[in-house]
């Protein structure tokens, strides 16, 4: 049976996340930099334990101002540093309950700048080399590269963001870079699935319609013969 992922980014305080974590299979949890606290960390990763839902590390800026969402232009060694801290932080808290991390994804910025700038690729994926953990990114990026012979990649599509030509994000500045209607986000995400061979749909914990596009992505791919189920 064919299988995918879906993944959501939770623990950043949005009073959806225990529905979300009902429909998809990974959970890249805020690591309290710019979003999220301990407290918070802890009950996502208990909720998420008790969904049998994987769970994943989801370290940005220390910019909760901006949701870690404006792009920095920080030292290496201060990138590196601050990576670490936080999927240390989120690996205690799971390991307290008997369970583990099991992948990386950057937040907002940093992922966007980790998947076309060579050097923050670099420090993401010496990181992940360091910790041990496989890394879950947009194809064909920058990312990607940095990552290969150092540790797993998966590829990563999103359902609710639109593309540009070279397969990066629509900036959120724009007035088109989210998608509204769920059938649309379907759409896509079987598109995305089937031309680029990506491992994991993401659905954002911040959209207004998280609980909605979940759902539907969710039924519509199980209508479709996939299996849903965690690639980490």
């Amino acid at each position: 049976m064919k299988t995918i992922d879906i993944n959501a980014d939770l623990g950043e305080g949005e009073s959806s996340d225990e529905e979300v974590l009902e429909l998809v299979s990974s959970a890249n949890i805020a690591c309290g930099y710019h979003a999220g606290s301990a407290e918070l960390m802890a009950r996502t990763i208990g909720t998420a334990l008790f969904r049998n839902v994987a769970i994943g590390a989801h370290p940005g800026y220390n910019d909760p101002t901006n949701f870690g969402r404006v792009e920095l232009q920080l030292p290496i060694r201060i990138v590196k540093a601050e990576l670490l801290y936080q999927i240390g932080a989120l690996k205690t808290l799971a390991e307290a309950v008997g369970t583990s991390v099991k992948y990386i994804k950057p937040h907002g910025a940093l992922y966007n700048q980790a998947c076309r700038i060579p050097e923050l690729a670099e420090a993401v994926a010496m990181v992940a080399e360091t910790v041990k953990l496989p890394v879950l990114a947009l194809p064909q990026s920058e990312l990607e590269k940095a990552c290969r012979d150092r540790v797993p990649f998966f590829r990563e599509g999103f359902a609710d963001r639109r593309y540009d030509d070279r397969g990066q994000l629509v900036p959120r500045s724009r007035s088109d870079a989210f998608i509204t209607d769920p059938a649309v986000a379907v759409e896509q995400a079987l598109r995305l699935i089937e031309q680029q061979g990506i491992h994991s749909i993401c659905i954002h914990g911040d959209n207004p319609q998280a609980v909605q596009f979940a759902r539907s992505i969710r039924t519509s791919l199980e209508r479709a013969g996939y299996q849903i189920r965690s690639f980490a």
